[in-house]
């Protein structure tokens, strides 16, 4: 099904204000635009408002659900799509998923990134994961503990079937933009220290952390991965 072409001119519109966006905001950082890949959630739209972002130049989807995932990368097979997850993955939808992710956002367990690992070796692939970090320590959130993921980073060392590429995070408080900085900033030293741990092991290049309504802040402290949702989709019915 085709979105009306003002729904689709109105997406189209929402991406470039939210790419105008992130390249000030890395340019007051000190980077190019380039350092930060903006990542489309698609959680609340159809498969029809994730192809108008594709046709719009937008080819870095996600979603939360390994279902929807499914369905909208088949709906999507023949886009140029990299397939991001970025919400709680189950083991038992692992062996369905990994062979169409571009990147795991929310490895967010010893006991997932097991799976994965084990996983990917029966596939034969090597995935490429981000370990999702409970930085503001919300008992709502999924996510390591940071005092945790340092005392065991030399067993997440040890899985040799998935390539470790950062961390992701998210801020605590929806709104608050100064607690926000707050997270994202102790995220990036905790990617620093755990960088630092593992020498020429790992690189952890990525953080995606930000969303609609702080991504410009993470952008500052660091965030090389935005993922944003709503903020593509305003205006729309």
């Amino acid at each position: 099904m085709e979105l009306p072409p003002s729904a689709a001119a109105r997406i189209a519109e929402n991406l470039a204000s939210v790419q105008d966006c992130i390249a000030v905001a890395a340019a007051r950082s000190g980077r190019p635009v380039s350092a930060v890949t903006l990542v489309a959630v698609t959680k609340y739209a159809g498969s029809d408002a994730a192809q108008a972002l594709v046709r719009a130049g937008c080819h870095d989807l996600a979603e939360s659900r390994p279902q929807e995932l499914w369905h909208k990368a088949a709906a999507l097979a023949d886009q140029p799509v990299r397939w991001h997850l970025v919400g709680h993955l189950q083991r038992n939808k692992l062996k369905r998923t990994l062979p169409l992710i571009w990147l795991i956002h929310s490895c967010d367990s010893l006991r997932l990134l097991a799976a994965i690992d084990a996983e990917a070796q029966q596939l034969g692939r090597r995935p490429a994961v981000l370990l999702e970090v409970n930085i503001s320590g919300d008992p709502a959130k999924h996510g390591f503990a940071p005092h945790e993921l340092t005392a065991a980073w030399d067993v997440v060392l040890g899985h040799q079937h998935v390539e470790l590429r950062g961390l992701m995070g998210m801020a605590g408080v929806e709104g608050d933009l100064e607690l926000a900085r707050r997270d994202f900033t102790a995220l990036r030293l905790l990617r620093d220290k755990l960088q630092t741990a593992a020498g020429h092991r790992v690189r952890l290049d990525e953080l995606s952390m930000g969303m609609s309504g702080d991504y410009e802040v993470a952008i500052a402290e660091g965030a090389t991965i935005v993922r944003i949702g709503s903020a593509l989709f305003e205006g729309l019915a």
